[in-house]
């Protein structure tokens, strides 16, 4: 079950899956790796295009409500508006190892990229509560499985990849997605929001408007962070024309959306987002230059019509996290650490009975 299944009053019209990728092209795929006692973990894969077209660049920005966290390639990101290649999260001690396994498929799937340079796009949420996380558990070849694993469709959400080990608001978290459809004259386009949430005091939980975190039963808290700490990466995909500014001005309305579930956005939390968009396929210009100079040729949704964009922006975060929320399951981690999965029933009655 999702959120919307539960008939919490979600507003706004869903693409086919409800997920990033019903933004055509974009695939999603996991490495979830649950061992022993204390190995709660994982890497996600967001692929902006098909394998075969990964390395073509879309336009992209991003921005951070709160720095504490990491997202590699965000300087470059901010020099050309471009991204390319696959977008991988994890947890906080795993970047290097992932960043690693993008640069080993890269060489693989797309030699002439390699033989240039890479910055690949890397984030991470902090999962050491449930997970043993200055262990060597995530290794360059879980990334390239997340990758090769990746694929359009339905999305699984909660307790899997990058999300495995994540907390949120005091309950068990994870990843999560949704989707919004934007009219736009005669052509639709599609807004998707993927999130790794692992943010917010238990407290603060609002959902559709009711505040219910104070009125849920009272379970175990973590105590190796302040309430409230942990992080969240959001990854905003869009078929709609935009320039990279646009991009960016989408990654600034991430944290509405958040803002909608309850948090306040503690210092604690590396709260960082990327946006981009799948259209003008080729119209920017890759690799090292040769010939003549030329001239790149793009159309953009007109800066006064994209209201509507942002909008789809706030409603697909707001569900994207709800719908990690309901996923999450009780789990027991490293040291016996437990975390609950939200109690459904419970938050559906507060929910519909106002």
């Amino acid at each position: 079950m999702r959120a919307r299944e539960l008939g919490l009053p979600l507003i706004g019209g869903t693409g086919p899956d409800n997920a990033i990728t019903d933004v055509p092209g974009v695939a999603v795929g996991y490495t979830t790796l649950i061992e022993g006692d204390s190995v709660r973990t994982g890497v996600t894969a967001v692929l902006p295009r098909p394998r075969a077209e990964v390395q073509l660049p879309c336009a992209a920005g991003w921005h951070a409500l709160n720095g504490n966290g990491e997202m590699t390639g965000t300087a470059w990101l901010s020099e050309t508006g471009l991204l390319r290649l696959p977008v991988l999260i994890t947890n906080t001690h795993a970047v290097g190892p992932v960043h690693r396994g993008v640069i080993d498929w890269t060489v693989r799937a797309h030699p002439a990229v390699a033989a240039e340079w890479m910055l690949p796009v890397v984030a991470e949420t902090y999962d050491g509560y449930l997970n043993d996380i200055n262990g060597p558990w995530v290794r360059p070849e879980h990334a390239v499985a997340a990758i090769e694993a990746a694929a359009p469709g339905a999305v699984a959400e909660g307790s899997v990849g990058g999300g495995t080990g994540m907390i949120c608001y005091g309950f068990k978290g994870g990843s999560g997605t949704a989707s919004r459809l934007v009219p736009y004259g005669e052509t639709v386009y599609t807004v998707g929001v993927f999130v790794q949430a692992n943010f917010g005091a238990r407290h603060e939980l609002t959902v559709c408007g009711v505040p219910v975190g104070t009125r849920l039963p009272a379970d175990e808290q973590r105590t190796n962070l302040p309430p409230g700490a942990g992080s969240v990466i959001a990854v905003v995909a869009t078929d709609a024309p935009l320039l990279p500014g646009q991009c960016t001005a989408l990654a600034r309305r991430v944290p509405l959306g958040l803002a909608r579930t309850g948090t306040t956005g503690s210092i604690f939390s590396g709260d960082i987002f990327l946006a981009f968009s799948t259209a003008n396929k080729g119209s920017f210009g890759t690799g090292m230059p040769t010939g003549e100079p030329t001239y790149e040729q793009l159309h953009a949704i007109s800066w006064n019509r994209i209201d509507p964009f942002h909008t789809a922006v706030v409603q697909a975060v707001e569900e994207a996290v709800l719908n990690a929320l309901v996923a999450g399951r009780t789990m027991t981690g490293r040291a016996g650490h437990r975390v609950p999965g939200i109690p459904i029933e419970r938050l559906v009655e507060l929910v519909t009975a106002r």
